[in-house]
């Protein structure tokens, strides 16, 4: 136990930068201790950053700070070394530390991490207890390998021997004495010459794992490539038949006004003639009510030689010499236009839909996408819905 405190404390005073009792100690403002020429050191690195950690505690320091002698502690590792006691090693290099294998022949708390483990001896061993194995003829032909934890793994559980032996008849691990009494008879090899067979099986799986995989790797650079063509494509399609749908669109919308144009001017024509004709119906309407006037009035005057001398005048008028006749009859050319249209749109109707037919078709053929002996079609996605919906919008 006295040992023990006297490892503690010794450990206290080692420097945590380089693991060696302190040499003109310093501590830091979050209470750690280190070797003033360790610390400066790190603080050096710090420079260019201009903001100083504490090694341990990564609590950061600014501006640099001034450190100063620890006095109590110097003269404590003053002490130390006056009584004999050396630094102890590296922990981080000597003791086995989480996921690490410990020596089994280290004594005391803390063991130091086994380099090597002996299938013979199923131990394992430190750097120090190693050594045995590598200077006495009674251990060199023991078998080592690198340090595991699962040396029991290794050992037979019925006979706890080392399984050296493989049984192919019951495809497991075994010993040696397995094979005299519960494996008798089976076909068994040692462990070495099945792992050779197996090695072999391996490599040729292996292989075959590797030419399927470039296979595949070829089939899906390709696959990739067709699908990336076929979106190109797809854009230039969709691209190629907006401009032409809109181009169609113009040409109707152009010969629509067109139209618009030919009616106006006809009815513009017309309704010329028509007023120029409403005028002199209106001027010789007028004329022939002054007329009726001037004859009702001749008809009733009482002097006889007034109504002579103004019935030779007004006789001499001849209205039905100076009256043509004027025949109205309906226009039938505007609702010929109407019904010409009519026919027109319901023939581009039949053309489109036709034409639709043989596009939707174009579509399914040239898009689809073989996997194996599979077909697929993708014309169920937004895009083709949006397509249909498009073109029937537009029909």
């Amino acid at each position: 136990m006295a040992q023990q405190g006297v490892l503690l404390d010794q450990d206290q005073f080692c420097c945590s930068v380089c693991l060696d009792l302190l040499k003109e100690p310093v501590t830091t403002a979050c209470g750690h201790n280190y070797c003033r020429i360790c610390i400066e050191g790190c603080w050096d690195q710090d420079d260019l950053k201009g903001v100083y950690s504490c090694p341990q505690c990564r609590e950061t320091f600014t501006p640099r700070p001034n450190l100063r002698k620890n006095n109590m502690l110097a003269e404590l590792v003053e002490k130390q070394k006056k009584t004999g006691l050396q630094a102890a090693p590296p922990p981080a290099l000597c003791y086995a530390g989480p996921g690490d294998v410990a020596c089994d022949f280290c004594t005391g708390t803390r063991k130091q991490k086994a380099l090597m483990s002996c299938l013979v001896c199923l131990a394992s061993y430190c750097e120090t207890h190693l050594q045995p194995h590598y200077e006495f003829p009674a251990f060199k032909k023991h078998k080592l390998v690198k340090a595991t934890a699962q040396l029991q793994e290794k050992i037979c559980s019925h006979h706890d021997k080392l399984l050296e032996v493989y049984c192919r008849t019951d495809q497991q691990c075994i010993c040696y004495l397995c094979t005299m009494d519960e494996h008798k008879g089976h076909d068994t090899v040692s462990a070495a010459a099945e792992r050779t067979e197996k090695q072999r099986q391996l490599g040729m799986s292996q292989q075959k794992v590797q030419q399927r995989f470039q296979e595949r790797e070829k089939e899906l650079k390709e696959l990739q490539q067709a699908v990336e063509s076929l979106k190109r494509s797809a854009q230039s399609a969709v691209e190629d038949s907006d401009q032409i749908f809109t181009d169609l669109i113009r040409s109707i919308e152009r010969r629509s006004s067109e139209v618009k144009e030919l009616i106006r001017a006809q009815e513009k024509a017309q309704v010329s003639q028509a007023e120029g004709l409403l005028e002199q119906l209106k001027q010789e309407i007028a004329e022939l009510r002054k007329r009726s006037t001037e004859l009702e009035q001749l008809s009733h005057t009482e002097d006889h030689i007034h109504f002579l001398q103004r019935y030779q005048s007004l006789s001499s008028i001849s209205v039905s010499s100076d009256l043509p006749s004027i025949v109205v009859r309906p226009l039938q050319y505007f609702g010929d236009v109407s019904k010409t249209v009519s026919e027109l749109r319901e023939k581009l109707e039949d053309f489109l839909k036709g034409e639709w037919t043989k596009i939707s078709t174009v579509l399914i053929v040239h898009t689809g996408l073989y996997y194996g002996s599979t077909y697929s079609i993708c014309i169920d996605s937004p895009y083709w819905s949006l397509l249909w919906f498009y073109i029937q919008y537009l029909y």
